[in-house]
């Protein structure tokens, strides 16, 4: 892959997926069959193997459910399974394969030795030995105690594939491999309903973060999730491009049957009219249907789930209302189907050549907007 960082006495800019393009280079692939999504991979603490297509459903409300992963799985990806499932939602799971599923945890115990995501996990660990995924979802894991947390939980489920984070700078991405972690989340503020960086000021550009954090990721066997910002299958393709080992999409997989809530019904006024005898028109109305999505750390989360706000914390998430999708099924195939794509156009064989395969250019501009046909 280029290094866009060619010369170091110019000022370093980092960039984000809306900052770049693939440049097409000239590829054997005759047709997109030809490219193998599929992947390999051997973790460095826990030494399991895992085979499958490295797109992974966030642990999100309205996205990591059971129902989602029955999808997913059927095309070798993985779901992080929210946390707040009760014990006796996973006893009634069935139908979900546990190899493309990862249990979720935060790190409340630290401050509560009972607290309940921890406890739900061990249990649901004793239930269902065959899952090899523990993710340990924080915010924030620059703190300390994240990386003690990592190193303890690694001591006590020494075969299990722990996922860590969120962070977005290499020496993080080290720290937390070394401490125990097989792959690092990365990615502080790109989420769609994330406002930490508005609340904070705080994050790196996901594209020059993806970059930084894979490179130091390689450099002693570990792993990366590319958490966040991606909008189009495209920048799921400029994810892997940059170095990413999965990319993990929320927004993206939001809005759908699968992902459970409410389903709202507005009318809108569409700006025709029918003219009564009396002479008075009265507008059209269209029926559209909406879902409720919103980040962890929003209000509503909080209040939803009861999560800690203890007068020292502000909300980093929005809520907002997603158009209804439908099935996932559809969505699904999109995005894989842009993957693939794009490996035809850079001649890519499989999603692990996507790095050496890749020149980035940088853009201005993504797409013609003259009709205004995509929201960039």
């Amino acid at each position: 892959m280029e290094n866009l960082e060619t010369n170091p006495k110019k000022k370093i800019i980092k960039l984000d997926f809306k900052d770049v393009l693939f440049k097409p280079k000239r590829s054997k692939l005759e047709s997109r069959r030809d490219v193998d999504l599929t992947r390999t991979f051997k973790f460095h603490n826990s030494g399991n193997e895992w085979t499958g297509v490295p797109v992974v459903a966030s642990n999100m409300d309205g996205v990591g459910t059971f129902e989602v992963a029955k999808v997913l799985q059927e095309h070798k990806m993985l779901t992080v399974i929210r946390k707040h499932y009760t014990l006796e939602e996973w006893q009634a799971v069935e139908g979900v394969k546990m190899k493309y599923i990862s249990v979720c945890t935060g790190t409340g115990v630290i401050w509560d030795p009972e607290a309940k995501d921890f406890a739900t996990m061990k249990a649901v660990l004793k239930m269902y030995p065959d899952i090899k995924f523990i993710t340990v979802d924080v915010a924030n894991a620059y703190h300390e105690n994240y990386a003690d947390f990592i190193a303890r939980l690694r001591d006590m489920y020494p075969d299990k594939t722990i996922v860590a984070g969120n962070v977005i700078t290499g020496e993080m991405v080290e720290e937390l491999i070394i401490r125990g972690a097989d792959i690092v989340k990365c990615g502080i503020g790109p989420g769609s309903v994330c406002t930490t960086r508005l609340m904070t000021g705080v994050g790196v550009p996901q594209l020059s973060g993806i970059i930084e954090c894979s490179d130091a990721a390689n450099g002693i066997g570990g792993h990366i999730i590319a958490d966040g910002g991606c909008v189009y299958p495209g920048d799921v393709s400029k994810a892997f491009g940059a170095g990413a080992h999965f990319t993990m999409l929320g927004g993206m997989l939001a809005g759908h049957e699968e992902g459970g809530g409410e389903i709202i019904t507005k009318h809108h006024a569409n700006g025709d009219a029918h003219q009564l005898a009396d002479g008075t028109y009265v507008p059209y109305f269209k029926k559209q249907h909406f879902m409720q999505f919103y980040g962890m750390s929003s209000d509503e989360a909080m209040s939803k789930h009861g999560s800690r706000k203890d007068g020292y914390r502000g909300a980093e998430g929005k809520v907002v209302e997603l158009p209804y999708k439908g099935k996932l099924q559809d969505t699904v195939t999109e995005i894989l189907g842009g993957l693939r794509s794009t490996c035809t156009y850079i001649g890519a064989k499989r999603i692990k050549d996507m790095p050496k395969c890749t020149t980035f250019v940088r853009c201005t501009q993504q797409v013609n907007q003259i009709f205004n046909s995509f929201n960039v």
